[in-house]
């Protein structure tokens, strides 16, 4: 090869060589900028995640859930507990704000928490041991009231007038509003035509702190719900189990609530609903409070002329659960209907000793009617 093929070859290649460095450099270049452009986005995505981190998790929340902290309960596991009862969004992003204000010394306790609070209301409240927010006022909604009888404590403790409370529960509008807001909750099921109210049994009993002095009917009823989600919601995978829903749940309670006293035992009367439901043919359950309902007013004794009403809440003329809950069911008459005891009763009667009395058959039931009623 001569000297001027050799030197256009060499030209040649390092013509090629360039190009490869400009592809190169272009390449390189594309990678810095998609870089750049990803530090940049990821570094607004970070800052945007930790200062919605650190909001309350639900400003408009005025739940209170019980949080448990031991003895001995180091930052990490408390930002873990605060996580998995849901008072917090991220636990590491909490325990990284306490350590960086060089908070560390919290007390052991039982506190009334609630997703409203500032990670500095949290901390502030573990430090001392008390809850930092102060309520305006408490409302106590007892076990066994129905809607209406909620509707007037709601007016002795607020002055809203009962019957604008009973249309908000029973207002089209705000149901389906509210079966949107808590699908887990509350289903199409409460809008059967022969439910008389919606809601009922649906607002759990309990006292609920407020931190407004007039809080809305919606901001009560919402408070209300959302007590009930955190008691029905834990028992959703039992249900689906059992292929039943949450309506039957409450509904089950309500009857199991309105026939308690203070001295019987939930789980067995929940068992003699059960037994009678699983006879072949199936019994009537014929609870008198279903009747009290069924007429809508109160009943301080239940006749035989009561008993002849032809509803469906009414279960000595309908066989199996009423159409719904007939009251607000608390916490131990629902995990009573989800944990019954295993009885042959079919009969119970509360006795003038203000005892339950139970009997597997008719005459057993009459031979306690004689002995502790009449």
């Amino acid at each position: 090869m001569d000297t001027s093929s050799k030197k256009d070859v060499m030209f040649d290649r390092m013509r090629e060589k360039k190009k490869e460095v400009k592809i190169v450099r272009r390449i390189v270049f594309a990678i810095a900028l998609i870089l750049l452009i990803a530090g940049l986005i990821g570094g607004r995505a970070i800052y945007k995640y930790i200062t919605e981190g650190l909001q309350p998790l639900d400003p408009e929340s005025e739940v209170v859930i019980e949080i448990e902290i031991p003895i001995g309960s180091g930052l990490d596991s408390i930002s873990a507990k605060l996580k998995e009862k849901g008072i917090i969004k991220d636990a590491r992003l909490f325990k990284y704000y306490a350590k960086f204000n060089n908070e560390s010394k919290f007390q052991a306790g039982t506190y009334q928490l609630t997703k409203a609070m500032t990670p500095d209301e949290l901390i502030q409240s573990l430090k001392s041991g008390k809850v930092y927010r102060e309520p305006v006022f408490t409302m106590t909604i007892p076990e066994g009231l129905n809607l209406k009888e909620i509707a007037s404590v709601v007016k002795k403790r607020t002055g809203i007038p009962e019957e604008d409370f009973m249309e908000y529960v029973t207002n089209e509008k705000n149901i389906d509003y509210l079966i949107s807001k808590y699908p887990s909750l509350l289903s199409e099921e409460i809008k059967n035509e022969d439910i008389k109210f919606a809601l009922e049994g649906y607002l759990f009993p309990a006292t609920y702190p407020f931190y407004e002095e007039k809080p809305s009917i919606n901001t009560i009823v919402q408070v209300m719900l959302e007590a009930t989600a955190a008691n029905v919601i834990p028992h959703l995978v039992y249900l689906q189990e059992h292929e039943k829903s949450v309506h039957w749940l409450l509904t089950f309670a309500s009857l199991v609530e309105k026939e308690a006293t203070a001295q019987s035992d939930r789980e067995v009367i929940a068992s003699v609903f059960f037994n009678r439901m699983n006879l072949e043919p199936e019994m009537p359950l014929q609870t008198d409070p279903t009747v009290a309902y069924a007429h809508q007013r109160h009943l301080t004794t239940t006749l035989f002329s009561d008993l002849e009403l032809d509803d469906p809440y009414n279960t000595y003329v309908y066989k199996g659960l009423p159409p719904g809950p007939i009251a607000n069911a608390g916490k131990v008459s629902i995990e009573a209907v989800l944990d019954p005891e295993v009885t042959r009763y079919l009969f119970f009667i509360a006795g003038k000793d203000g005892q339950p009395h139970y009997a597997i058959d008719y005459q057993e039931h009459l031979q306690n009617i004689a002995n502790y009623l009449d």
